[in-house]
Formats: structure tokens, C-alpha cells, sequence
């Protein structure tokens, strides 16, 4: 290997580890101007994701021709995002909980802590492995090598999140009578349900990195899923409820 071409990789590897998102502050400043958020389109996007997740990420491909960027310019999925979760949560408050302060403190946690803090976690570990250990090594100097953007690994956390959030926030909620209950088939009901929200959450993780023609051995994403899936059967057999456990967690009436 040449000189150049090794000290080349190493400053381009030394630079991937820190994040250089020019584009960060203009997309903070559109979250409070709703006349420049594509509504319609991000509500076609969270359709999509779905019931056709690849279909979304064909269009990334475009965004990119278009945009020369992978992560979306426009926050209206986040914002709409976080809307449908606080609302989601004061559902669960309304019928869970006994304390309008305690409400407001659940609704906050699940914003910051479910939603945007581990989302920021899981971005920063997913951009970090992926332009660390997964790019394609270049052919030659000559060659322009490219970086995950961190705002694109943010973008496939929501992404993956928001079919969780249909599983495990929306119908969660309707069926939670049924899952709280004592007895083996709310624990077997309870444990699928988190089962499949967790599975498919990783599964769209994939598909967000493997749509990068500069990325390499992205089945590593697919691991967690057999991780789901060896783990299940333990929980049931050993009668852990996932939904009372995290009812119980947050709200302050006891289940």
C-alpha cells in the first residue's frame, strides 16, 4: 500500500470519528416553520415504513441525487413524530395515571428519553460503527471516499421507530387490558408483541444502512434480531409480562 493512500485512510478515519453536520442548524431552525415542512409527505413516508419499508428508502436514493445529502433537509418527521408520541402518552396517563404533575413528567421522559436521547445514542453508535468499521475500503487516492452523515443515522433511527411506536404505543394501548392481565397468554401475547416491534425495528436499521453502495458486511444489523428471537422464549417460559413491567414502571396505578 502506498504511502499516501494509508495516511489518506487514516485522516479520513480520524475525521469520521467526529461529527461535521453543516446542515444541523438550518434543520433546527425549520422545526418551528411548519410552511416549509412537506407534511404530506412525511405522513407517506411513516405509511410506508410500514407496510413497504424499502420503498422509502428507494426514494433516499433519490434525495441524494437531488440533494447530494442522505439525511433529510426537512424535520417534519421528527416534529410529527414527537407530536403522535405525546399524544400517545397522555392516552396512557388518562388511563394509567392518577396525578396530572406525574403526567407531565411521563410524557416528558418518553419525549427526551425514549424518543430524542436514545435516538441521539443509537445515531452516534451506528454512524461511529458504520464509518469506523463498515465502509468499503477505496480502490485508490484517487477515489472521493464517502461518510455516513450523523444526521442520516439519526434519520434511520426514527425511521425504525416509528413502526415500534405503532406496535408498542398505539395498538399496545388497545389490547393493554388483555396484556396486563395475570396468566400465561397475556405473558406470551405481551412477549410476541415486544418481540415483533423489536425485530422490525432492527430490520429497518438494515435496510437504512445497506441502502449505502458504500457500505459493507451490513448484515451485522440483522444480528440483534436473532438476539429477539433466542431471548423470547426465556421470558415467556419464565413468565416475564413486558407490558406490566413497564406499566407498572410509569404510571402510578398499580396494574
Amino acid at each position: 500500500m502506498l504511502p499516501t493512500a494509508s495516511k489518506g485512510r487514516s485522516s479520513s478515519s480520524s475525521s469520521s470519528s467526529r461529527p461535521n453536520n453543516p446542515m444541523l442548524l438550518p434543520y433546527l431552525r425549520r422545526i418551528i416553520k411548519w410552511q416549509q415542512m412537506d407534511i404530506e409527505y412525511t405522513f407517506w413516508q411513516m405509511l410506508h415504513l410500514c407496510t413497504s419499508p424499502k420503498v422509502v428508502y428507494q426514494h433516499t436514493k433519490y434525495h441524494k441525487q437531488t440533494k447530494n445529502q442522505w439525511a433529510r433537509d426537512d424535520p417534519a418527521f421528527v416534529v410529527i413524530c414527537s407530536l403522535l408520541l405525546a399524544v400517545a402518552t397522555l392516552a396512557y396517563c388518562a388511563a394509567y395515571d392518577h396525578s396530572s404533575a406525574h403526567a407531565l413528567l411521563v410524557i416528558f421522559s418518553v419525549l427526551f428519553f425514549h424518543f430524542i436521547l436514545t435516538g441521539v445514542f443509537l445515531a452516534t453508535f451506528c454512524w461511529f460503527l458504520t464509518n469506523s468499521y463498515l465502509r468499503e475500503e477505496a480502490p485508490n487516492s484517487y477515489v472521493v471516499e464517502q461518510r455516513v452523515e450523523w444526521m442520516y443515522a439519526f434519520d434511520v433511527h426514527c425511521n425504525s421507530f416509528f413502526p415500534l411506536f405503532v406496535l408498542l404505543y398505539v395498538i399496545h394501548y388497545f389490547v393493554s387490558p388483555l396484556l396486563v392481565a395475570h396468566g400465561f397468554i397475556p405473558v406470551l401475547l405481551s412477549n410476541l408483541l415486544f418481540m415483533v416491534g423489536a425485530s422490525y425495528y432492527h430490520y429497518l436499521n438494515f435496510l437504512g444502512y445497506d441502502v449505502l453502495p458504500f457500505l459493507e458486511r451490513t448484515t451485522f444489523f440483522l444480528y440483534p434480531i436473532g438476539i429477539v428471537i433466542v431471548l423470547s422464549p426465556i421470558l415467556i417460559l419464565s413468565g416475564f409480562n413486558p407490558s406490566r413491567y413497564f406499566m407498572n414502571m410509569y404510571f402510578s396505578r398499580q396494574i
